[in-house]
């Protein structure tokens, strides 16, 4: 993809949405962190659903950590895989108690030492928490970015890379919530909403979704059917004269 094409991308979704952020409702940097944690394999929807109940209960790494993973569990039973975040999530307080003082570690060796915590988690958390540019690969990223041809890759690493090297300076702090929620919303999985894109123009996607025929269209096509199949008068006439010749002979 040619570098202004990709600089028209950006545009574009940063014209319709000039200021993206997370989905996962949280007030502290520790409580992004345990949202974005527990969003692993599971939607923002089920995640906030959970943290609305857990956060006013315990919102801290100590408060958590009181409650002990059965505790945890309790607020956790509609998330995804929730017995292994529950333990991830008891382990990720202590540490941060034990080693950091009760607060968010601020560099990515630190936060990936946290149980739960893996590269794209501690990317959100570098560049919402703490203004470092870095953008986090989901699987709605590493959709987008392939079929765009906005950074081609075949593992979420080397589409991280990619949008690394090629997206324009000024789009990067931004980047990662724009192509997340354009994953999300209208470039999905089974059936991309080609029609309603403000990129499709610019997209290199070759099996894009087509529009919707009309009501106008399909009764326009099917007078025009009918007028094809249909004998104009002149046949008409010149068949029942064939038809008639027959009898006469008789």
């Amino acid at each position: 993809m040619h570098a202004t094409t990709r600089r028209a991308i950006y545009r574009r979704l940063q014209a319709a949405n000039p200021h993206p952020t997370t989905e996962l409702e949280h007030k502290t940097p520790f409580e992004l962190l345990v949202a974005v944690m527990l969003s692993a394999h599971t939607t923002d929807k089920s995640v906030n659903a959970a943290t609305r109940k857990l956060f006013p209960v315990a919102n801290t790494p100590q408060a958590i950590f009181d409650l002990g993973v059965d505790g945890v569990k309790e607020y956790l039973r509609n998330v995804g895989l929730y017995n292994g975040k529950a333990k991830n999530l008891i382990g990720l307080c202590r540490l941060i108690i034990e080693k950091h003082g009760g607060k968010v570690p601020s560099s990515r060796e630190t936060l990936e030492e946290l149980p739960g915590v893996g590269r794209k988690t501690a990317s959100i958390i570098l560049n919402m928490v703490f203004g470092q540019i870095e953008i986090a690969v989901d699987t709605h990223i590493f959709r987008v970015a392939n079929r765009t041809g906005l950074a081609p890759g075949k593992t979420s690493t080397a589409v991280e890379v990619a949008l690394m090297a090629n997206t324009p300076d000024e789009f990067k702090k931004d980047a990662h919530h724009w192509l997340l929620l354009h994953g999300r919303y209208v470039c999905v999985a089974r059936k991309p909403l080609c029609p309603e894109c403000i990129i499709r123009d610019l997209c290199e996607y070759k099996d894009k979704t087509q529009a919707p025929k009309t009501q106008e269209w399909v009764k326009a096509s099917a007078t025009r059917a009918t007028s094809a199949r249909a004998p104009t008068p002149r046949k008409r006439a010149t068949a029942g004269r064939k038809r008639a010749a027959p009898s006469r002979k008789k």
